[in-house]
């Protein structure tokens, strides 16, 4: 057998013993450092590489210290996933009851919160430790789909020897993370795991679709929130004076005044009454609204991108394993925000290329596709929103004035671990 790679429905096209086989000696060969038969699907090999540097014992067990009974309702409570229960619920356990599998909904740190199914697969998966209150992140159970969901913001589908952990050997699982529509924000992961014999290669893209679904569900109570806040904004803007936008408390626009319109506005992680510089609109007076804040733009200040309140400098952390941010400063203040995966990726790529690259360009740098252009610009003109000050276009890149500083993690090998992006591989490589 030549040395291309697994793909899910190749493995569905064999004979499920056939397939196990091929696993089980596919993961012995690379985890001893020898060439195997058949290399393994890019997202399962980067997670092996996280799983031998974290020195995890790949004969380990899965067991985990449940969440007390009170801590497992706190969290139930104060996640937004129990507000799309009833979509994520109708839309896979009926399914993964008829299939003889289980769904499971954690939160952001890997702890399952709900699990339905089949009877006797909730049975099973209890000898896993795969029940409510436990943890299943990389780096508790090794490579799994809730795991490796986690790590990498991205639905993937693992099955039988692909799991890191020999106990997970009998067993298949496709995730999907759940994020927060209006910031972003990882919500928890989406996942339907069974017995190995009930492996389909489907199954990823039901799962994603039923998480994409929530998250649309999401989105439109947003947009509720945001129609209430403009009943009660839009008065009381028609009586100000000057320049002033009522925004809620994510930054997204219910009503605006003497500005133009813009779909959202970057705020501070923390914000209260007062005065703030905001790199949009430069120093305002802050006052509350009902699910939302009213900011008054002070006259005697320029907007940022004006030479008053342009950024300045840029730090581009990516120190961290399953964290990166990004920090803007200028001579008028400072601000800082989270990245996804891919925008760290995007951003990071920018960073090694400061003439630019082109869409073309960042889809080979990411998908070694240089067709994917359309991906690309859909996620380029998302960064924009927020950095339209510092990031130009045509070719992509930072603006000259703009200083540029990016924080590596000590190890390069733990530079954007969960990337499979050529470019990015390809860097943290040469950094060895």
């Amino acid at each position: 057998m030549n040395n291309t790679r697994l793909d899910m429905k190749r493995l569905a096209t064999m004979d499920a013993a056939q397939a196990a086989r091929l696993l089980h000696r596919v993961r012995e060969e690379t985890l001893a450092g020898r060439k195997p038969p058949i290399a393994p699907r890019p997202e399962i090999d980067a997670s092996w590489q996280r799983m031998a540097r974290l020195g995890l014992d790949p004969d380990r067990g899965t067991s985990s210290v449940l969440l007390r009974r009170d801590e497992l309702e706190r969290r139930r409570h104060g996640t937004l996933l129990a507000e799309v229960m009833e979509t994520l619920s109708s839309g896979l356990a009926g399914i993964a009851d008829a299939s003889l599998q289980i769904m499971v909904v954690t939160d952001e740190q890997g702890r399952v919160l709900w699990r339905e199914g089949h009877p006797s697969v909730m049975r099973q998966a209890n000898g896993i430790c795969l029940e409510e209150g436990a943890a299943w992140t990389e780096h508790t159970t090794g490579t799994n789909a809730v795991g490796t969901a986690l790590a990498t913001h991205r639905a993937v589908q693992v099955h039988s020897a692909e799991h890191y952990v020999q106990a997970l050997h009998n067993w298949t699982c496709a995730a999907a993370p759940v994020h927060d529509p209006r910031d972003q924000r990882l919500l928890g992961v989406l996942d339907v795991s069974g017995p190995a014999s009930t492996f389909h290669p489907s199954l990823l893209a039901l799962v994603g679709s039923v998480a994409r679904l929530a998250e649309a569900e999401l989105r439109e109570r947003h947009r509720g929130t945001v129609e209430r806040l403009r009943t009660v904004a839009a008065p009381i803007l028609c009586r100000v004076g000057g320049r002033a936008v009522a925004v809620d408390t994510h930054g997204w626009t219910a009503a605006v005044t003497g500005l133009a319109p813009v779909d959202r506005i970057v705020l501070p992680k923390t914000l209260g009454t007062g005065r703030v510089w905001l790199p949009s609109l430069g120093m305002c007076a802050v006052e509350p609204l009902p699910g939302g804040w009213l900011l008054r733009v002070e006259e005697d200040t320029a907007p940022a991108g004006t030479e008053s309140g342009a950024a300045g400098r840029v730090v581009l952390d990516l120190s961290r394993p399953r964290r990166w941010t990004v920090a803007v400063s200028g001579a008028a203040g400072s601000w800082q925000q989270e990245l996804s995966p891919r925008h760290a990726e995007l951003l990071y790529l920018l960073a090694l290329h400061p003439d630019g690259r082109t869409a073309a360009e960042l889809a080979q740098d990411v998908f070694g596709d240089r067709t994917r252009t359309v991906t690309v610009r859909a996620e380029m003109s998302r960064v924009r929103r927020t950095l339209a000050g510092v990031l130009a276009h045509r070719p992509y890149r930072f603006r000259e004035e703009i200083e540029v500083e990016v924080l590596r993690p000590e190890s390069p090998v733990e530079l954007l671990p969960h990337s499979t992006a050529p470019a990015i591989r390809a860097a943290a490589e040469s950094r060895v």
